[in-house]
Protein backbone atom coordinates (compact mmCIF):
# COMPACT_ATOMS: atom_id res chain seq x y z
CA UNK A 1 0.00 0.00 0.00
CA UNK A 2 2.78 2.43 0.92
CA UNK A 3 4.66 1.58 -2.24
CA UNK A 4 1.51 2.28 -4.31
CA UNK A 5 1.01 5.68 -2.61
CA UNK A 6 4.62 6.61 -3.20
CA UNK A 7 4.33 5.68 -6.87
CA UNK A 8 1.14 7.75 -7.26
CA UNK A 9 2.81 10.71 -5.55
CA UNK A 10 5.74 10.50 -7.94
CA UNK A 11 3.39 10.30 -10.92
CA UNK A 12 1.43 13.32 -9.70
CA UNK A 13 4.60 15.35 -9.22
CA UNK A 14 5.79 14.34 -12.66
CA UNK A 15 2.55 15.60 -14.24
CA UNK A 16 2.64 18.89 -12.35
CA UNK A 17 6.28 19.44 -13.23
CA UNK A 18 5.31 19.47 -16.91
CA UNK A 19 2.61 22.13 -16.37
CA UNK A 20 3.12 25.90 -16.20
CA UNK A 21 3.36 27.15 -12.64
CA UNK A 22 0.04 28.96 -12.91
CA UNK A 23 -1.70 25.59 -13.32
CA UNK A 24 -1.36 25.06 -9.59
CA UNK A 25 -2.84 28.49 -8.77
CA UNK A 26 -6.18 28.25 -10.52
CA UNK A 27 -8.26 31.43 -10.50
CA UNK A 28 -11.95 31.81 -9.82
CA UNK A 29 -13.32 32.57 -13.27
CA UNK A 30 -13.01 31.69 -16.92
CA UNK A 31 -12.41 28.53 -18.89
CA UNK A 32 -9.07 27.60 -17.31
CA UNK A 33 -6.26 27.74 -19.85
CA UNK A 34 -8.64 28.20 -22.78
CA UNK A 35 -9.87 31.79 -22.45
CA UNK A 36 -7.97 33.94 -24.94
CA UNK A 37 -7.96 37.69 -24.32
CA UNK A 38 -6.66 40.51 -26.53
CA UNK A 39 -5.05 43.42 -24.65
CA UNK A 40 -4.76 46.71 -26.56
CA UNK A 41 -1.95 49.15 -25.76
CA UNK A 42 -1.36 52.73 -26.91
CA UNK A 43 2.34 53.14 -26.16
CA UNK A 44 4.20 52.97 -22.87
CA UNK A 45 3.78 55.56 -20.10
CA UNK A 46 0.89 57.31 -18.36
CA UNK A 47 1.33 60.69 -20.06
CA UNK A 48 1.70 59.57 -23.68
CA UNK A 49 0.68 55.90 -23.90
CA UNK A 50 -0.57 53.02 -21.74
CA UNK A 51 0.00 53.38 -18.03
CA UNK A 52 2.67 50.89 -16.94
CA UNK A 53 0.84 49.80 -13.78
CA UNK A 54 -2.51 49.33 -15.51
CA UNK A 55 -0.93 47.32 -18.30
CA UNK A 56 1.05 45.07 -15.96
CA UNK A 57 -1.80 44.62 -13.46
CA UNK A 58 -4.08 43.57 -16.34
CA UNK A 59 -1.66 40.90 -17.51
CA UNK A 60 -1.01 39.71 -13.95
CA UNK A 61 -4.71 39.18 -13.23
CA UNK A 62 -5.28 37.50 -16.58
CA UNK A 63 -2.44 35.11 -15.80
CA UNK A 64 -3.69 34.53 -12.24
CA UNK A 65 -7.14 33.63 -13.57
CA UNK A 66 -5.81 31.20 -16.15
CA UNK A 67 -6.23 33.24 -19.32
CA UNK A 68 -4.01 33.29 -22.36
CA UNK A 69 -3.52 36.76 -23.78
CA UNK A 70 -2.06 38.50 -26.79
CA UNK A 71 -0.85 42.12 -26.84
CA UNK A 72 -1.69 44.57 -29.63
CA UNK A 73 -0.94 48.20 -30.47
CA UNK A 74 -1.27 50.36 -33.59
CA UNK A 75 1.85 50.34 -35.76
CA UNK A 76 1.83 54.13 -36.07
CA UNK A 77 3.45 57.22 -34.59
CA UNK A 78 2.04 58.42 -31.29
CA UNK A 79 0.78 62.00 -30.88
CA UNK A 80 3.93 63.16 -29.07
CA UNK A 81 6.51 62.07 -26.52
CA UNK A 82 6.22 63.32 -22.94
CA UNK A 83 9.20 63.70 -20.62
CA UNK A 84 7.75 61.90 -17.61
CA UNK A 85 10.07 63.72 -15.23
CA UNK A 86 9.09 67.21 -16.37
CA UNK A 87 5.66 66.21 -17.64
CA UNK A 88 6.28 68.28 -20.76
CA UNK A 89 6.60 67.34 -24.45
CA UNK A 90 10.11 66.25 -25.43
CA UNK A 91 11.21 68.32 -28.39
CA UNK A 92 12.32 66.57 -31.56
CA UNK A 93 11.23 63.05 -30.49
CA UNK A 94 8.90 60.76 -32.43
CA UNK A 95 7.98 57.28 -31.29
CA UNK A 96 5.97 54.38 -32.68
CA UNK A 97 3.12 53.10 -30.49
CA UNK A 98 3.77 49.43 -31.19
CA UNK A 99 7.51 49.73 -30.60
CA UNK A 100 6.94 51.58 -27.33
CA UNK A 101 4.25 49.14 -26.18
CA UNK A 102 6.63 46.25 -26.91
CA UNK A 103 8.34 47.22 -23.65
CA UNK A 104 5.48 45.34 -21.98
CA UNK A 105 6.30 42.11 -23.80
CA UNK A 106 8.55 39.40 -22.42
CA UNK A 107 9.95 36.50 -24.40
CA UNK A 108 9.00 35.29 -27.84
CA UNK A 109 5.99 33.91 -29.69
CA UNK A 110 2.55 34.81 -28.36
CA UNK A 111 3.98 37.25 -25.82
CA UNK A 112 5.35 39.51 -28.54
CA UNK A 113 3.51 42.74 -29.39
CA UNK A 114 1.36 42.51 -32.54
CA UNK A 115 -0.02 45.08 -34.96
CA UNK A 116 -3.57 46.05 -33.96
CA UNK A 117 -4.66 45.77 -37.60
CA UNK A 118 -4.23 41.99 -37.24
CA UNK A 119 -6.62 41.63 -34.29
CA UNK A 120 -9.44 39.31 -35.39
CA UNK A 121 -12.47 39.05 -33.08
CA UNK A 122 -12.93 35.39 -34.08
CA UNK A 123 -9.61 34.47 -32.45
CA UNK A 124 -10.41 35.90 -29.01
CA UNK A 125 -12.97 35.59 -26.23
CA UNK A 126 -12.62 39.13 -24.87
CA UNK A 127 -10.69 42.38 -25.26
CA UNK A 128 -9.26 44.71 -22.62
CA UNK A 129 -8.02 48.30 -22.96
CA UNK A 130 -5.75 49.43 -20.09
CA UNK A 131 -5.77 53.20 -19.52
CA UNK A 132 -3.34 56.06 -19.83
CA UNK A 133 -3.28 59.31 -21.81
CA UNK A 134 -2.58 57.28 -24.96
CA UNK A 135 -6.33 56.57 -24.94
CA UNK A 136 -7.16 60.23 -25.55
CA UNK A 137 -4.04 61.13 -27.57
CA UNK A 138 -3.20 58.09 -29.72
CA UNK A 139 -6.29 55.86 -29.88
CA UNK A 140 -8.67 58.79 -30.29
CA UNK A 141 -8.72 62.54 -30.88
CA UNK A 142 -10.40 63.19 -27.50
CA UNK A 143 -7.54 65.43 -26.36
CA UNK A 144 -8.40 67.81 -29.20
CA UNK A 145 -12.08 67.20 -29.94
CA UNK A 146 -13.60 66.12 -26.61
CA UNK A 147 -16.93 64.30 -26.82
CA UNK A 148 -16.97 64.76 -30.61
CA UNK A 149 -13.69 62.87 -31.00
CA UNK A 150 -12.87 60.31 -33.67
CA UNK A 151 -11.35 56.91 -32.87
CA UNK A 152 -8.39 55.23 -34.52
CA UNK A 153 -9.90 53.09 -37.28
CA UNK A 154 -8.78 49.74 -35.87
CA UNK A 155 -9.86 50.68 -32.34
CA UNK A 156 -13.37 51.47 -33.57
CA UNK A 157 -13.46 48.25 -35.60
CA UNK A 158 -12.34 46.12 -32.64
CA UNK A 159 -14.84 47.63 -30.21
CA UNK A 160 -17.75 47.24 -32.62
CA UNK A 161 -16.74 43.69 -33.59
CA UNK A 162 -16.53 42.47 -29.99
CA UNK A 163 -19.78 44.21 -29.05
CA UNK A 164 -21.56 42.77 -32.08
CA UNK A 165 -20.20 39.31 -31.26
CA UNK A 166 -21.43 39.55 -27.64
CA UNK A 167 -17.88 39.17 -26.31
CA UNK A 168 -16.86 41.11 -23.17
CA UNK A 169 -14.94 44.37 -23.27
CA UNK A 170 -12.79 45.48 -20.32
CA UNK A 171 -11.91 49.16 -19.82
CA UNK A 172 -9.60 50.84 -17.31
CA UNK A 173 -9.36 54.54 -16.29
CA UNK A 174 -9.74 56.67 -19.46
CA UNK A 175 -10.60 53.78 -21.80
CA UNK A 176 -14.42 54.09 -21.38
CA UNK A 177 -14.14 57.21 -23.56
CA UNK A 178 -13.46 54.92 -26.53
CA UNK A 179 -16.39 52.57 -26.01
CA UNK A 180 -18.85 55.33 -25.12
CA UNK A 181 -18.07 57.10 -28.39
CA UNK A 182 -18.99 54.19 -30.67
CA UNK A 183 -21.27 51.88 -28.64
CA UNK A 184 -24.76 53.23 -27.98
CA UNK A 185 -26.28 53.52 -24.49
CA UNK A 186 -23.65 51.61 -22.54
CA UNK A 187 -23.02 51.97 -18.80
CA UNK A 188 -19.54 52.60 -17.38
CA UNK A 189 -17.64 53.98 -14.44
CA UNK A 190 -14.75 56.41 -14.44
CA UNK A 191 -14.88 56.91 -10.69
CA UNK A 192 -16.25 60.06 -9.10
CA UNK A 193 -18.17 62.81 -10.87
CA UNK A 194 -16.52 65.61 -8.90
CA UNK A 195 -13.05 66.03 -7.46
CA UNK A 196 -13.30 65.02 -3.80
CA UNK A 197 -9.77 65.81 -2.69
CA UNK A 198 -8.69 63.86 0.39
CA UNK A 199 -5.39 62.94 1.94
CA UNK A 200 -5.67 59.57 0.18
CA UNK A 201 -5.98 60.98 -3.34
CA UNK A 202 -8.16 63.01 -5.70
CA UNK A 203 -10.03 62.88 -9.03
CA UNK A 204 -8.46 65.40 -11.47
CA UNK A 205 -10.13 64.18 -14.70
CA UNK A 206 -13.84 64.45 -13.90
CA UNK A 207 -14.34 66.44 -17.12
CA UNK A 208 -14.14 63.11 -18.93
CA UNK A 209 -17.12 61.86 -16.95
CA UNK A 210 -19.20 64.74 -18.28
CA UNK A 211 -17.93 63.97 -21.78
CA UNK A 212 -19.06 60.33 -21.73
CA UNK A 213 -22.45 61.46 -20.46
CA UNK A 214 -22.57 63.80 -23.43
CA UNK A 215 -21.89 60.81 -25.68
CA UNK A 216 -25.08 59.16 -24.38
CA UNK A 217 -23.56 56.78 -21.84
CA UNK A 218 -24.78 56.30 -18.29
CA UNK A 219 -22.11 56.89 -15.65
CA UNK A 220 -21.97 55.07 -12.31
CA UNK A 221 -19.87 56.28 -9.38
CA UNK A 222 -17.40 53.69 -8.12
CA UNK A 223 -14.29 53.56 -5.96
CA UNK A 224 -10.88 52.89 -7.58
CA UNK A 225 -10.86 49.32 -6.22
CA UNK A 226 -14.27 48.52 -7.71
CA UNK A 227 -15.54 47.62 -11.17
CA UNK A 228 -18.88 48.35 -12.78
CA UNK A 229 -20.49 45.66 -14.93
CA UNK A 230 -22.89 46.45 -17.75
CA UNK A 231 -24.28 42.94 -18.09
CA UNK A 232 -26.49 43.79 -21.06
CA UNK A 233 -23.63 45.08 -23.21
CA UNK A 234 -20.88 42.94 -21.62
CA UNK A 235 -18.80 46.01 -20.81
CA UNK A 236 -16.74 46.08 -17.59
CA UNK A 237 -14.97 49.23 -16.40
CA UNK A 238 -12.87 50.29 -13.42
CA UNK A 239 -11.68 53.81 -12.44
CA UNK A 240 -8.07 52.82 -11.63
CA UNK A 241 -5.81 55.87 -12.17
CA UNK A 242 -8.65 58.27 -12.81
CA UNK A 243 -8.03 58.47 -9.08
CA UNK A 244 -4.65 60.09 -8.53
CA UNK A 245 -2.80 58.76 -5.52
CA UNK A 246 0.82 58.88 -4.40
CA UNK A 247 0.96 55.61 -2.49
CA UNK A 248 -2.23 53.53 -2.56
CA UNK A 249 -1.55 51.54 -5.71
CA UNK A 250 -3.08 48.41 -4.19
CA UNK A 251 -6.52 49.96 -4.75
CA UNK A 252 -5.73 50.21 -8.47
CA UNK A 253 -4.44 46.64 -8.46
CA UNK A 254 -7.66 45.40 -6.84
CA UNK A 255 -9.90 47.39 -9.18
CA UNK A 256 -8.26 45.96 -12.28
CA UNK A 257 -8.45 42.51 -10.68
CA UNK A 258 -12.21 42.90 -10.27
CA UNK A 259 -12.55 44.08 -13.86
CA UNK A 260 -10.57 41.11 -15.17
CA UNK A 261 -12.57 38.60 -13.11
CA UNK A 262 -15.86 39.88 -14.52
CA UNK A 263 -14.47 39.85 -18.07
CA UNK A 264 -13.39 36.23 -17.51
CA UNK A 265 -16.78 35.32 -16.03
CA UNK A 266 -18.68 36.74 -18.98
CA UNK A 267 -16.33 35.19 -21.52
CA UNK A 268 -17.68 31.74 -20.61
CA UNK A 269 -21.34 32.63 -21.16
Amino acid sequence: MLATRALLSKQTLAVLSRQPACFVHQGDYGNWGNTNVAVVFSGCGWWDGTDVHEGVYTMYHLSRNGARFQMFAPNQQQMHVIDHMRKQPASGENRNMMMEAARFSHGQGMTQMQDLSKLDVNSFDAVIFPGGHGIIKNLSSFMKDGKDCKLHGDVERVLKDFHRSRKPIGLASMAPVLACRVLPSIEVTMGYERDDNTRWGHWPNTNMVQAVKGMGARHNVREPYEAYVDEKNKVVSTPSFMWETDYHYHYIFDGIGNMVKHVMRMSTK
